[in-house]
């Protein structure tokens, strides 16, 4: 069975699904398992790092996969450790020779790692990347308005994702406005609250059994409302499809306002607070 989901275009042409696959800990050939399971419910972004250690478990999904390449979104991450701009390019390739794939869709930087002051660096060597043909489309993982905006000021290049942490415990307003202002696309990692007791939040229960549908359901449907790509992880087909299920309803405005009421300054499930927090 297969599920049809909404495209949404970025700031250079390329359209994205509005739900992504997330692979963090998918790996080996249980993770290779995991991810054709997910492509066949319907996935079309699969989402991936260097630091993952599991780029080669995609690609070999990838090619066991009946969907045409083409088809398919395939992101990886930059880690931090390889930000100086030499590095960076042959991390980049690196990815592709793990993945054997010719090119990946989407290429991000991490995390900005703002201390070591290489991310505008970085930034340039996934701005050639993508003139080179290595990458489709470029962007940032959990960059701040500040980190954004410098290198948007000193490369002239806007990224065309930013993946952020995101869920109705940290909402993350001002940084979803500030990309909205800039053409900037959100995407959530996290984004069903990974052990922060999100599933069990009493109002998100009862607007779930209002709908009659599961509360990952309702909490990501809240992402896609207010324009964000989430990016769900399970190795369970049933979830999988469960959690591509979500455009088959609408949550109200009120609705809205009660989950995205659940914000809360130090929502960040981990503290991972990018203007002091460190990726290698």
């Amino acid at each position: 069975m297969s599920i049809s989901i909404p495209e949404i275009k970025l700031n250079d042409g390329m359209t994205v699904p509005a739900v992504g696959f997330g692979t963090y800990k998918l790996n080996g050939a249980a993770g290779v398992q995991a991810i054709v399971s997910a492509i066949d419910a319907g996935y079309r972004l699969i989402d991936s790092a260097f630091n993952y250690e599991n780029e080669g478990a995609v690609g070999e999904a990838v090619r066991r996969s009946s969907v045409p390449r083409e088809q398919l979104r395939i992101t990886s991450k930059l880690p931090g450790r390889h930000h100086a701009y030499k590095e960076a390019v042959q991390t980049i390739q690196e990815s592709l020779y793990r993945a054997g794939l010719d090119y990946f869709d989407l290429y991000l930087i991490h995390w900005p790692n703002p201390s070591k002051d290489l991310y505008v660096e970085a930034w340039q060597a996934l701005i050639d990347a993508q003139k080179w043909g290595l990458v489709r489309s470029i962007g940032v993982s959990n960059f701040l308005p500040e980190h954004l905006q410098r290198i948007i000021k000193e490369t002239g290049v806007a990224p065309s994702i930013n993946q952020v942490e995101l869920h109705p415990y940290f909402a993350q307003e001002e940084q979803r406005a500030w990309h909205e202002e800039h053409g900037i696309v959100t995407e959530s990692w996290s984004p069903l609250g990974r052990a922060n007791h999100l599933l069990e939040d009493p109002a998100i229960q009862k607007i779930a059994a209002d709908h009659q549908k599961s509360v990952p359901q309702v909490i990501l449907r809240w992402h896609t409302q207010l324009g964000a790509i989430p990016l769900p992880k399970s190795a369970s087909p049933e979830r999988q499809l469960e959690n591509l299920s979500i455009f088959d309803f609408s949550l109200s405005e009120e609705e809205m306002r009660t989950i995205s009421g659940l914000s809360r300054p130090d929502g960040r499930t981990f503290g991972q607070d990018p203007a002091t927090y460190e990726e290698f």
